[in-house]
């Protein structure tokens, strides 16, 4: 049994890695597939697979336009994880989701890259996000999470978050950034937050890597 029990209208950070910390995402193309995933998989009606779904939308179906089980707050797709805040929509929406979203990729790299068997490290990890104290913390380490890893020059290319959405400068109206924003005077001043938050982050990283050197030692 899972221990998170999803409700309609509820908030939930939701995150996987990669099976044996492996890279999941290995090019642009990797990167722009998952996120695709995350746009077409988020349907009450099923959908097939991507490719079936783009066939008919060119005949003019209307599977793409049906109710959504999540709604995204924000996201990130690192090079071998990726976060999200979700809030669910329908009955069940997340666990349907996630398994879409789940197979769906892992069937698309596998034949991508000659594989088989499990990418992801098992079943998707779930928090409840039960405080509006963890909700903004956690939009700032979700928005920032490749500066949270503290991700090389190259690993970063192939990071993608919702912080540039938050910023309004692109996929304006995937999210529902209201939730976050509306706590906010402006922009400015969530940039800041989320900007506290991370050096936050950042230097707990510090401590607790130095605790753990030390009970080594």
């Amino acid at each position: 049994m899972r221990k998170t029990q999803f409700a309609n209208d509820e908030l939930y950070h939701i995150f996987n890695r990669g099976i044996d910390k492996r890279n999941t995402f290995l090019d642009n193309k990797d990167i722009s597939r998952f996120f695709q995933s995350m746009l077409e998989f988020n349907t009450i009606e099923p959908i097939g697979s991507i490719f079936e779904n783009s066939f008919q939308r060119r005949l003019g179906s209307e599977a793409s336009k049906s109710d959504k089980l999540v709604s995204f707050v924000c996201y990130c797709i690192n090079p071998n994880h990726y976060h999200f805040l979700l809030r669910q929509l329908t009955d069940d929406g997340i666990k349907k989701f996630m398994h879409r979203i789940g197979t769906g990729f892992t069937k698309y790299f596998n034949n991508k890259y000659d594989r088989s068997g499990n990418l992801f490290q098992g079943p998707f990890k779930s928090i409840h996000v039960d405080s509006n104290e963890y909700l903004l913390y956690i939009s700032a380490y979700i928005n920032f999470n490749d500066r949270v890893h503290q991700l090389g020059s190259e690993a970063s290319k192939l990071s993608i978050s919702s912080w540039g959405e938050y910023m309004g400068n692109k996929n304006n109206g995937f999210c529902e950034r209201d939730l976050i924003l509306s706590q906010f005077k402006n922009l400015s001043e969530y940039k800041k937050f989320a900007e506290d938050s991370l050096k936050y982050i950042l230097e707990r990283k510090v401590e607790i890597l130095g605790s753990e050197a030390s009970k080594r030692g």
